[in-house]
């Protein structure tokens, strides 16, 4: 069982003042920003092979699309590069101007959104496609992690801890689950992590979890796309337990299936793929599914290594080691989330989930997501800067 040390207690812990956690004491963790760079690269490539049949059908060329794609992710490794500047206390104390912002945003895209395979996902702005829901996740998961901070001395009451969060979150999600079932049901469950690392008792947990489920319930009935995702991939699992193969079942899924099998170990090389020219968008959603398909097996397990490096560094080095419980609690949400939505991408394309529509971070077609996935590398990158280098926050 994990628990936190209360905020007020940190200082005497460490020995340390609030000027000296106001302090550098190392530069970034290299690693973690070794690993994101790689998985940029790792995702170039594979996007500039993946796009090439979409940008024909746009009239377009590949290059003029990858390269769009590559400034996208220079703006987002500026962005992580600047976020790596700015001291996390700092952002907290916006927290909550950040949330009202993203609830305007997400009420305004319902409204003035851009509709896309029948959801509204995204606002034009000068120009741009926004998606609020990724401002939204990176927002909320700030505020809780500084309401949980707050009401540590307290945070077994029901009234005083529990609801005031429960009203952040179920509201926010409520607002994404609307029109993005899947990146709802993502933030709700890494909004639970969160709060159980932030020591919410175990019974209010329980009744979370049976909101979120009423709630899932409720979109997922009152959605005729969602409902039929859902039943091709119950249909699929069936179908693989009998021994029984229906081509007019799962399309997406069943496409990225074929380019999995084709990988084999090593790939059929980089360029070669041929299930770009059925699956729908392979460079974003699928990518996955390109990757395994061009570099095998080896490749794929390279990029969930990656991953895997990130998920280790954020918890196991800079969570564990963060100067005071809202650096940890923060640096244990951010590292969920880029790491839950890579593993999500590549569990859809090797059909171990239903198709979500959840990009691969720093993999999958620049856009919101890529963004905000750097903003979150670099919350990370700051808070280690001010690792103490012992285990004064999480507790066996």
């Amino acid at each position: 069982m994990l628990y936190t040390t209360p905020n007020k207690n940190i200082s005497s812990i460490m020995g340390t003042g609030p000027d000296e956690i106001d302090t550098p004491k190392q530069g970034s963790d290299r690693i973690l920003l070794i690993a994101v760079v790689l998985l940029m690269i790792f995702g170039s490539l594979a996007v500039y092979s993946a796009i090439a049949f979409f940008a024909e059908s746009k009239h377009t060329s590949a290059g003029s699309m990858v390269l769009g794609h590559l400034m996208k992710l220079g703006i987002a490794f500026l962005g992580m590069l600047l976020a790596s500047k700015i001291n996390y206390h700092t952002l907290a104390k916006f927290s909550r101007f950040g949330m009202v912002i993203s609830w305007l945003l997400l009420i305004s895209v319902m409204i003035f959104g851009t509709e896309v395979f029948g959801a509204k996902r995204s606002l034009d702005i000068v120009g741009f496609s926004f998606q609020p829901s990724s401002f939204a996740t990176v927002a909320l998961l700030i505020h809780v992690a500084v309401l949980l901070d707050e009401k540590q001395d307290y945070i077994k009451d029901f009234k005083r801890s529990f609801l005031p969060i429960m009203f952040w979150v179920v509201i926010t999600c409520g607002l994404i689950g609307i029109e993005d079932f899947s990146s709802a049901a993502i933030l709700m469950g890494l909004s639970m992590l969160v709060m159980f690392v932030g020591r919410i008792s175990m019974l209010q947990m329980g009744t979370l979890i049976i909101v979120g489920a009423l709630g899932a319930s409720v979109l997922i009935w009152q959605s005729p796309e969602r409902q039929s995702r859902l039943d091709h991939y119950i249909d699929q699992i069936i179908q693989i337990n009998s021994d029984e193969f229906n081509i007019e079942e799962g399309y997406q899924a069943q496409q990225a299936h074929i380019a999995i099998a084709q990988g084999e170990i090593f790939g059929v090389g980089i360029g070669k793929s041929t299930q770009r020219d059925f699956l729908p968008a392979p460079y974003n959603d699928f990518i996955f599914a390109i990757i395994a398909e061009e570099y095998g097996m080896a490749g794929s397990i390279m990029v969930l290594l990656l991953f895997t490096l990130i998920l280790f560094r954020g918890v196991a080095k800079i969570a564990k080691n963060a100067p005071d419980t809202l650096g940890m609690l923060m640096a244990v949400g951010c590292t969920l989330t880029i790491v839950l939505y890579g593993f999500v991408n590549a569990g859809v394309a090797s059909g171990l989930l239903p198709v979500t529509g959840l990009p691969m971070p720093f993999v999958s077609y620049g856009g919101t997501s890529t963004l905000f996935s750097g903003l979150m590398i670099g919350i990370l990158m700051n808070i280690s800067k001010y690792s103490n280098g012992k285990n004064t926050v999480f507790y066996a």
